[in-house]
């Protein structure tokens, strides 16, 4: 097979479940060595079992975005472990309460910009040193299109994801001149618990399962890829 990651480190926001989980299992596949985060400790125990199955290595590092020093501390961490970091994919996100926008409470929004948000100015502070020193340092922010396109009660999943998109994408820009490659990715509707939560009613069978979708966002990760400051999404599933 075919190993084009190999001797690379890959740090994988959300990796306990959903894209975040698919992910990394990709990216280990193809030789990553993938640092796995997220707030539970048992679907990262489930996704370290997956990376292993497909051939892979994974470190377990449970972490809540909300502690800002830990984020803030990821960087230098991996730097000691590893000595390295060419890959960063933040996969994690909350969704919070669909609600008129009147009604959202201080707690779900305070929640709501710290992981879809803050955490990428956080990410990026930690991390831009390691990936523009990597041969081939790629970062990739999983987004969606509601933060382009405005609807009634998603105001806060959209407002943070927008601004998310405008913090990864003037990031890009800033990186223009290095080999640092930043990039966004929409994976569409998939078959995640976050879908089911925002349409509770809504049967999945017809979407794609993130395992379906994640190889096209680890395309994104790959040394050949010369994208930077693009919103990447796949193409639509058929019927």
């Amino acid at each position: 097979m075919d190993r084009p990651l190999s001797g690379s480190v890959a740090l994988v926001t959300g990796a306990s479940r959903g894209l975040g989980a698919a992910t990394a299992v990709a990216l280990a596949r193809l030789g990553a060595h993938v640092v796995l985060t997220a707030r539970t400790q048992g679907g990262l125990e489930e996704t370290d079992d997956a990376v292993a199955a497909a051939g892979g290595t994974a470190s377990l590092l449970p972490l809540d975005l909300a502690e800002a020093d830990s984020v803030d501390a990821l960087g230098p961490s991996i730097f000691t472990r590893f000595g390295r970091l060419d890959i960063l994919v933040h996969a994690a996100g909350t969704l919070g309460r669909l609600t008129p926008l009147p009604h959202i409470l201080p707690r779900e929004w305070d929640d709501a910009v710290t992981v879809n948000l803050a955490a990428v100015w956080r990410l990026a502070r930690s991390c831009d040193r390691l990936l523009r020193a990597a041969p081939s340092g790629r970062a990739v922010f999983v987004t969606t299109a509601r933060a382009r396109a405005p609807k009634a009660y998603w105001g806060l999943y959209g407002a943070t994801k927008a601004g998310m998109e405008h913090l990864a994408l003037t990031w890009a820009d800033e990186a223009a001149t290095s080999p640092l490659r930043i990039n966004l990715f929409d994976p569409g509707p998939m078959a995640t618990r976050l879908r089911h939560d925002a349409y509770p009613g809504e049967t999945q069978d017809h979407l794609p399962k993130p395992e379906a979708v994640a190889p096209q966002l680890v395309a994104l990760c790959l040394p050949s890829e010369t994208r930077n400051g693009a919103l990447v999404s796949p193409p639509a599933p058929p019927g």
